[in-house]
């Protein structure tokens, strides 16, 4: 960090070149090139998705952080290391890896890998220790993989619902709460994924970077600011919950909707800057330390070189030389190879598979609606309500992808149920057997209010059965590279649970169906 101190004058200053600058330009250049469609899809989540909405301002605060810093790297004459190199390297293989899996994260961590290794090639490592910690801001724009979202999100809506009952009860107010659902008797709030906190969270770890990185102060309480921003995160956030019960429960259903809604999580964001900024001066004063907030925030421009300093230009660095020549040939093979495209072998079309099955169950067509069908990229599917005499329904959805190495791929369930407004009571693996043989399957119990649903899904993947979404991914970046194919299916059966039924009746109703089923799948989802 840039002093508040003036500093001595340099007996001499340096500069990199014009070769130094069209070096590091080339390579960035290419680097953008080799990860395009995982950069692309990260600039897309940030315009789509409001917790990462943030994610703009990322890149200019590193920028701002580099510019900062300048005057550190004129004290040096930077030679570069060929670690740098390796780094790059590697960081073009996890852009490969992300696209054959289509785990696009692996391609945009692969990116800031790839900076770190230019950064390192170019100053070598007393530059890379002045510009450790506005590289690493990078990693707070790439949005998280969906399972750790979904596992994040899930935990702090059970526990921002817990701690905003708890607050409605303080005012008097009875109040039940089931899974996410809080019931005021005469309304029933449903604390779903938009209340988990991480439209909160996310950009308030991002300040708290920023402000400890700013902060004069010992280490220890820098990295106690960031922490810190998540419990403030969902006490703020189970505050807000409590505070719309109990609105809510004095004023009406409005106060849950619309602008009303919206202001309330713009005003409790705000809070949070507050108490950030308060927490600041609290443990500035621990120490003794009794200074106004702006001078506990090292927030000076880079120093101005002093009248007359020599200025020496750096050399052009043979790691960075070959850094920028590996980078630029990787993107050229990128752009001018032939786009591999996967081959499926032929199949059937969903448009044919049969609405009447054996035992007497028969189906009724339903579609998506187009846009979801756009979201989903999906290749071909097809969705039935089944049903058997006078029992209640099974719905059957199976989505077909015929290539999955370029980002398109199954969506899990795990992902979208929630998204539905559906809380997950329970999930766990079963097999149902088979005359083929045992299938193993996930098996989830939903429910939204007093609704339940009994949901069975799997991962029907080049003539493998999965359940877990890891072995999926893996399995794709397998066959990708070994067998020229990455295509594959979901399926995925819901029934309702009738109130007062038996869970081991749509367990049965289920299972039969699947029976029924399933030896008619293969010539829509090829092996």
């Amino acid at each position: 960090m840039s002093s508040t101190l003036a500093a001595p004058s340099p007996q001499l200053s340096w500069k990199s070149g014009p070769p130094h600058w069209v070096a590091l330009a080339l390579a960035f250049a290419a680097l953008v090139v080799w990860h395009y469609p995982a950069l692309e899809f990260m600039v897309a989540t940030w315009q789509q998705v409001e917790e990462y909405s943030y994610g703009w301002f990322v890149p200019l605060i590193s920028a701002f952080l580099i510019w900062q810093r300048s005057d550190q790297l004129r004290l040096h004459e930077l030679k570069g290391s060929w670690w740098g190199l390796a780094l790059v390297g590697l960081g073009l293989l996890l852009g490969a890896v992300g696209q054959l899996s289509a785990i696009r994260v692996f391609s945009q961590y692969g990116f800031v890998v790839g900076l770190v290794g230019l950064a390192l090639a170019g100053t070598g490592w007393r530059g890379l220790r002045i510009l450790a910690v506005p590289l690493a801001m990078l990693l707070f724009m790439i949005p998280l993989p969906q399972f750790v979202l979904r596992e994040v999100s899930h935990s702090l809506q059970l526990v921002s619902s817990q701690l905003g009952v708890w607050l409605i009860r303080g005012f008097g107010i009875s109040v039940f709460l089931e899974g996410n659902v809080i019931d005021l008797g005469s309304y029933k709030l449903q604390v779903v994924e938009a209340c988990n906190g991480l439209r909160y969270l996310f950009p308030l770890m991002v300040l708290g970077t920023l402000a400890a990185y700013f902060f004069d102060a010992p280490l220890w309480k820098r990295v106690l600011l960031v922490v810190s921003t998540v419990p403030l995160t969902i006490v703020i956030n189970s505050l807000r919950i409590g505070l719309i019960g109990v609105t809510v429960e004095h004023w009406g259903v409005e106060m849950a909707q619309g602008l009303v809604h919206d202001l309330e999580g713009w005003f409790m964001f705000v809070i949070c800057l507050v108490l950030l900024l308060a927490e600041m001066v609290l443990l500035a004063r621990l120490g003794g330390v009794r200074r106004p907030i702006s001078e506990l925030m090292l927030l000076d421009p880079p120093l101005k070189l002093p009248p007359g300093t020599p200025v020496q230009q750096r050399r052009l660095s043979a790691p960075m030389a070959a850094t920028a020549l590996l980078v630029t040939a990787a993107a050229a093979l990128a752009l001018w190879q032939p786009e591999r495209k996967h081959q499926p072998p032929p199949r059937q079309t969903f448009a044919t598979f049969p609405l009447e099955l054996p035992g007497g169950w028969q189906g009724r067509p339903d579609r998506l609606a187009t846009d979801i069908v756009a979201a989903l990229a999906v290749t071909d599917y097809h969705m039935a309500n089944y049903s058997r005499g006078t029992e209640p329904w099974v719905n059957f959805y199976s989505a077909y992808y015929a290539s999955q190495s370029g980002g398109e791929s199954s969506h899990s369930p795990r992902t979208c149920i929630p998204g539905d407004g559906w809380a997950i009571s329970t999930i766990t693996q079963q097999e149902v057997p088979l005359a083929q043989g045992a299938l193993r399957v996930n098996r989830a119990l939903i429910q939204k209010g007093e609704q339940r649903q009994l949901v069975y899904y799997w991962f029907r993947q080049r003539g493998r059965n999965l359940t877990g979404e890891f072995e999926v991914k893996w399995l794709i970046l397998q066959d990708a590279i070994l067998h020229d194919r990455s295509d594959g299916a979901l399926l995925r059966l819901v029934t309702p649970v009738l109130p007062g039924e038996d869970l081991a009746l749509a367990d049965r109703r289920i299972t039969d169906f699947i029976a029924a089923s399933h030896p008619l799948l293969g010539p829509f989802i090829p092996d």
